[in-house]
């Protein structure tokens, strides 16, 4: 009898041991993983039924806030400008989680960050929510006045502080409004984003940072800073002028914009956007090509911005694949064939001309502060890629000025500020071409990168280039933050 009460007491030593342990893996062991799943509703109710702290622009507009609400959830969070900055708050949903900075800073926005629970005492003392502030990089004139020149054309604008990699706007058309998204009422919820997903223009998909596209000339812009770097061409270098290049391989030949003739030097074809010449540099530079791209962000990991779902990555050129595919070289040396590219990632290399060669991790928060308005964290510019030596940028820069000055691109240029430039018209197949324009500005003294694209050239159409579409976009939108903001 006593051996059979020893066997059931250990049994139930055994088993209580065993709980335990399943106990200590669950709550330690899979913490993490329980937390991060988005069927614990538990977890989801307590992020909803407390404060969350704001989103505001650089210049102290709120973009996203929280509001007190007469249902069992209590709060709701709050798009005052609604498509304005939908694709850079993101939303915060009950039905379908969170995106954009609303997802990127979550932690912080609830006061879940070190610096936010234990920074402030007051805060400690009295239970109250230490949900931080997120100060972005976005100026709110900027990103009005990139609504406003992009207009109902299909497209995305990107500017960027050149010295700190601050994104200063970043508007995609069309756009959605995240505000029927963080209803609390799950039927309206789905009806909307069923709305938004079956509409064929992808309203919720940033163009800006989630879209890649051909980006024509524009990417003149990286041939020439590879050339210079690699020996391959000086700005002086004379190509014969031709009104089309033959491609190795193939009876296909590569033809200039309008079957032009054109050559020179390569600053004379920088400025008039001879693609002989450009053709001729990709077919010059062959495996280095491939090679070089890497340092302007192309075919490696791409940006890290700090939003969330993350930039997609450009391509261009494969290593080890010229001496089978040469034609496709000549065609990436103009920004067409295997070249496919964000706005963002053009961006990115107007702002490392602009900054010497330097391309900056781009990024969208300044800064996090608590509930009095005090800095706990703030952004340290940082150095991304190093695409090009201060003397290719410097000679890049000079042929962006002429561009602007007397080529394809003067329909940028802005009284009394010199801006540096280049124009893209990419073709495209079954379609009229995409309109492009990269460049900064003041080009001496640089404070603002930009990208423009209007897909399908817009209202003119098949008659659409970059310098008549994409050009006075951007001469808008930099003249507009020129005006406004002060170094």
């Amino acid at each position: 009898m006593t051996d059979s009460i020893r066997k059931v007491g250990l049994g139930i030593v055994a088993l209580m041991m065993l709980l335990c342990a399943q106990l200590t893996y669950v709550q330690l062991g899979r913490a993490e993983e329980l937390n991060a799943d988005p069927a614990n509703i538990r977890l989801v109710l307590r992020d909803f039924t407390r404060g969350r702290g704001p989103i505001v622009t650089a210049d102290g507009v709120v973009i996203a806030d929280t509001v007190v609400v007469d249902d069992e959830i209590g709060f709701q969070r709050r798009y005052p400008f609604g498509p304005l900055y939908a694709h850079i708050t993101g939303y915060q949903s009950l039905r379908y989680g969170l995106s954009g900075l609303e997802r990127s800073y979550d932690a912080a926005l609830l006061g879940r960050e070190f610096q936010l629970q234990f920074g402030d005492l007051g805060t400690i003392l009295t239970a109250e929510d230490p949900e931080g502030t997120l100060v972005t990089t976005i100026d709110s004139i900027g990103q009005t006045a990139a609504r406003d020149a992009l207009g109902d054309r299909t497209g995305s604008v990107v500017v960027i502080d050149v010295k700190t990699g601050g994104l200063v706007a970043m508007y995609s058309n069309p756009t959605y409004d995240p505000t029927y998204l963080a209803l609390h009422d799950a039927n309206a919820t789905e009806v909307a984003f069923d709305a938004f997903n079956a509409d064929p223009t992808n309203p919720m998909r940033s163009r800006a940072y989630r879209e890649r596209y051909a980006p024509g000339s524009t990417f003149k812009v990286v041939t020439t800073g590879i050339a210079l770097d690699t020996g391959v061409a000086t700005p002086d270098r004379v190509f014969p002028r031709l009104k089309e290049l033959e491609l190795p391989l193939t009876d296909r030949t590569l033809s200039n914009f309008g079957d032009q003739t054109c050559g020179g030097t390569l600053a004379q074809s920088f400025r008039d956007s001879c693609n002989t010449t450009f053709g001729q540099l990709g077919l010059d530079l062959a495996e280095q090509f491939a090679s070089e791209v890497e340092q302007y962000g192309i075919n490696t990991a791409p940006p890290p911005l700090d939003l969330d779902p993350p930039s997609v990555r450009s391509e261009g050129p494969i290593r080890g694949t010229f001496e089978r595919e040469a034609p496709l070289f000549a065609q990436a040396g103009i920004g067409q064939g295997p070249v496919a590219v964000t706005p963002l990632a053009m961006a990115l290399v107007a702002q490392g001309v602009a900054n010497g060669g330097q391309i900056l991790v781009p990024h969208l928060m300044g800064e996090i502060q608590d509930r009095d308005g005090q800095v706990v964290e703030r952004w340290a510019p940082r150095r991304w890629k190093t695409a090009m030596s201060p003397s290719a940028a410097a000679d890049v820069t000079a042929m962006m000025i002429d561009v602007v000055a007397n080529g394809t691109g003067t329909r940028a240029q802005i009284p009394g500020v010199q801006v540096a430039g280049k124009t893209g018209t990419a073709q495209q197949p079954g379609g009229a071409p995409h309109a492009w324009f990269i460049g900064f500005a003041p080009a001496a003294s640089p404070q603002y990168a930009i990208a423009v694209i209007v897909e399908r050239g817009g209202e003119l159409g098949d008659d659409a280039t970059g310098g008549r579409v994409a050009a006075p976009v951007a001469q808008q939108v930099l003249s507009t933050l020129l005006s406004h903001r002060t170094p």
